[in-house]
């Protein structure tokens, strides 16, 4: 069974931290661009980062809204079939449902262009 899952979500004061983990479940994530997005509520689904593809011209290229760049890092375990969001200097617009996905296409970053999405992890920042 394919199951994307996304894990690490949760409850961090403004100025916290926190990482999250996308682990793919039933085929490997190497051969796919994969994109964190975010969903706030009474909004529209946005991209936070997404990363290239291990194994093809866009290996290693990643991209950040201009909201986190700075702030978040996201990266690829190959060897553990995970890809990572670092989010480091939250605040409370940054309160979301965090979501992974995966595309076929070559360095996506819009929504339209994901096929494959987790379930999502609630992340909330206040005080």
């Amino acid at each position: 069974q394919l199951q994307l899952v996304e894990s690490g979500g949760g409850w961090v004061q403004p100025g916290g931290s926190l990482r999250l983990s996308c682990t793919a479940s039933g085929f490997t994530l190497d051969a796919y661009t994969i994109g964190w997005f975010r969903q706030a509520p009474g909004k529209e689904r946005e991209g936070v980062s997404c990363i290239g593809s291990s194994i093809t011209s866009s290996a290693g290229r990643t991209t950040y809204a201009d909201s986190v760049k700075g702030r978040f890092t996201i990266s690829r375990d190959n060897a553990k079939n995970t890809v990572y969001l670092q989010m480091n200097s939250l605040n409370p617009e940054d309160t979301a449902i965090y979501y992974c996905a995966i595309t076929g296409l070559l360095f996506r970053c819009k929504d339209m262009d994901y096929d494959y999405w987790g379930q999502g992890t609630q992340v909330t920042v206040s005080s």
